[in-house]
């Protein structure tokens, strides 16, 4: 514990989180109540921001675990590794996290294989440890450790979903895209342009949301509109920006990419 340092994982300036509906204050209740989380939306519109700025609202340490196929339980709990001395035992993210009080965010958890994420459920009832079974040890939960999860339920199957055994002990968050008002003040103010041009760029994003299910997987994400405005903050024309930013990066298909461009052009003529 001595060598851990906990301000490292603090996040010392405020994130830019524009509130959708009631999540801030839900959220809050749950990490008063130290309830595990499940952020639940599509790719790119806000989920890791949102926990982001909860733990700098909070003033706890964040600790973000990218999770994906072939993450053991080893790589969430700790391992022994061998050195000059012979061996000594690292900590894990979650481990690490449950010691010093952190909020644990596992991100895309269903990208984990079943059989690491069981390591978690001891840490999501009224147990709240995390045993050590390579170590011979039983980690109590720091009073203000809190587990957060999340995943995109537009990409569930049968092979990549959560067990209900997972699922029922956290409490539970969906997020979408903002609505238009909202997507238009955060796009404007994350990249640092006119509302009329943020406007327009979520105009794109919506002509694209509505072909989900018609032949595109996703829609565009909140995070492509602020990579195309960046992109045309740098000097590139407004449609080449989109094209690049916003259409090839979603489809190859080349009806849809026509279908998209004709888009872009009609709404940045």
């Amino acid at each position: 514990m001595s060598d851990i340092n906990i301000e490292q994982y603090k996040i010392t300036e405020e994130p830019f989180y524009e509130a959708q509906k009631d999540e801030v204050a839900l959220y809050q209740a749950a990490y008063d109540a130290r309830l595990p989380v499940m952020i639940k939306g599509p790719t790119g519109c806000g989920k890791s921001r949102f926990i982001e700025y909860m733990a700098w609202k909070l003033g706890k340490p964040l600790i973000t675990v990218a999770c994906n196929e072939d993450m053991t339980a080893s790589d969430l709990v700790g391992r022994y590794l061998l050195d000059a001395n012979g061996t000594r035992w690292l900590d894990g993210p979650l481990t690490i996290a449950a010691r010093i009080g952190a909020i644990c965010y596992l991100d895309e958890i269903v990208e984990a294989r079943q059989d690491t994420t069981v390591v978690i459920h001891p840490l999501t009832d009224h147990r709240r440890t995390l045993p050590l079974d390579k170590k011979g040890e039983l980690v109590d939960a720091h009073p203000d450790f809190q587990l957060v999860i999340s995943y995109n339920p537009g990409y569930q199957s049968l092979m990549k979903d959560l067990k209900q055994s997972t699922k029922q002990r956290f409490s539970a968050l969906d997020f979408d895209y903002p609505d238009t008002k909202v997507e238009v003040e955060i796009v404007s103010k994350e990249a640092g342009i006119d509302e009329d041009t943020a406007a327009r760029l979520v105009k794109v994003a919506h002509a694209a949301r509505n072909l989900k299910g018609h032949g595109l997987d996703e829609g565009i994400s909140t995070r492509l509109l602020v990579y195309a405005a960046n992109l045309m903050n740098k000097g590139i024309e407004a449609k080449a920006a989109c094209r690049m930013a916003l259409v090839r990066p979603i489809t190859d298909d080349e009806d849809i990419r026509s279908t998209l461009d004709h888009a872009v052009d009609s709404i940045f003529a």
